[in-house]
């Protein structure tokens, strides 16, 4: 039987594709260093572990489709910790950044409709524009730049009768790129000048390097009508799986379409939102130490990287991943040639290929993002099976 045009359009995840791969040679005994997820081996905070031993109800019930009201008072206050004033009606709680991504999506595009995207981009980001039959322009931004933003005039050309919004990711989920307050003045004029929407996803806000500082696009209270904010507690409290997320506007004709959603999806998890409720009052030391933790392995892992014959990569700002150029015929092939043909000493390590992360085609075919979630000793094991990989892949260039 056939499936549907739509199921047979998506890409397989490049950050999961590879699994079955993984498995195997788990199965075989070789021990896998995962850079290709942003799974990081922090430890989440005690008292989220210790609010889910005393989840007490008796029963899980059905909560508030908008999010409980506890978690978006606790919102309000994070917020306001960096100078931000939001109101409770601004505030959505999802299933995830991924479901904020979708939300807005499908509140804001018709299909066929069109939104900007600068491009490496987080891959999932894909699949969610396919699910809402949304089609994504790209704009390059190139390694020999920095992944920094294209030039403005780079985005206007694009804009036409179906451009319904532009999407950034600050700091930048692959690139580790973070925006100034000129550039995004800029595409906030931008937007304002052909009357489409900005959606940023912040979820990365708390993982800022060495000068650079994080600028939240809801400092700009005179955009608000055209201001979407995607945010998440996965990476900021090492809770991945707990799939609590945020949908922030102050333009409600937003949110009141998001809730719609919302509705048909009943409500966010009941238990994660508790845990998302304690993981809000965190000390600030939590945060500041893992921010330095994550310096430190970038530090590591770039002068690693750089040490390796004809591998390039820039230094990333902010979030804990970077794109690495490789000198490889094709970087999924030498992705699959890592799990598949390859260990060192009954080691490997698993990358994720670049090319989904590009919309143009044939980019990234040479490149991996490389998610920096490991301790440095584990983060140097990796990268001597990756050095000692391109040492033998058929496809290295010599």
């Amino acid at each position: 039987m056939n499936m549907s045009e739509r199921i047979s359009g998506f890409q397989a995840s490049p950050i999961r594709r590879l699994v079955p791969y993984a498995n195997e040679a788990k199965q075989r005994g070789i021990k896998i260093y995962h850079l290709n997820i942003g799974q990081p081996d922090i430890k989440t905070p005690p008292q989220v572990i210790e609010a889910i031993r005393n989840f007490d109800k008796e029963i899980i019930a059905y909560g508030q489709s908008e999010g409980e009201l506890a978690l978006r008072k606790g919102l309000l206050e994070y917020y306001q910790s960096f100078g931000i004033h939001i109101s409770l009606g601004d505030v959505m709680i999802t299933t995830g950044g991924s479901e904020a991504i979708q939300f807005a999506l499908m509140t804001l595009c018709d299909p066929d409709d069109e939104v900007i995207i600068p491009e490496p981009f987080y891959t999932n980001v894909a699949s969610f524009a396919r699910s809402a039959m949304v089609r994504l322009v790209p704009v390059t931004s190139t390694m020999d730049k920095g992944f920094a933003l294209p030039p403005i005039e780079d985005f206007e050309k694009r804009i036409n009768a179906k451009t319904r919004a532009i999407l950034l990711c600050s700091p930048n989920n692959p690139t580790g790129y973070i925006f100034s307050p000129e550039e995004f003045e800029a595409i906030l004029a931008l937007a304002e000048r052909h009357d489409i929407f900005l959606i940023v996803d912040e979820v990365y806000r708390e993982f800022c390097y060495d000068h650079h500082s994080f600028t939240s696009v809801l400092r700009y209270p005179q955009y608000s009508d055209r201001v979407i904010v995607i945010d998440s507690f996965s990476k900021r409290y090492s809770m991945c799986g707990s799939r609590i997320g945020a949908l922030i506007s102050r333009n409600h004709g937003v949110l009141e379409g998001a809730m719609k959603l919302a509705q048909a999806r009943l409500c966010p998890p009941d238990v994660e939102q508790v845990a998302a409720i304690a993981a809000l009052k965190t000390p600030r030391s939590y945060l500041d130490e893992v921010r330095n933790e994550y310096q430190k392995r970038r530090d590591f892992i770039v002068q690693a990287l750089r040490s390796i014959d004809n591998v390039r990569c820039t230094v990333p700002n902010g979030a804990f991943y970077l794109v690495a150029k490789l000198p490889v015929d094709n970087a999924e092939k030498f992705a699959t040639f890592l799990l598949r043909d390859f260990h060192l000493n009954g080691e490997t390590v698993m990358v994720a290929p670049a090319e989904g992360f590009y919309v143009t085609k044939d980019l990234g075919k040479d490149e991996v993002r490389i998610a920096y979630v490991l301790n440095v000793e584990d983060l140097a094991r990796a990268i001597a099976c990756l050095k000692a990989a391109l040492d033998v892949y058929p496809g290295t260039a010599r």
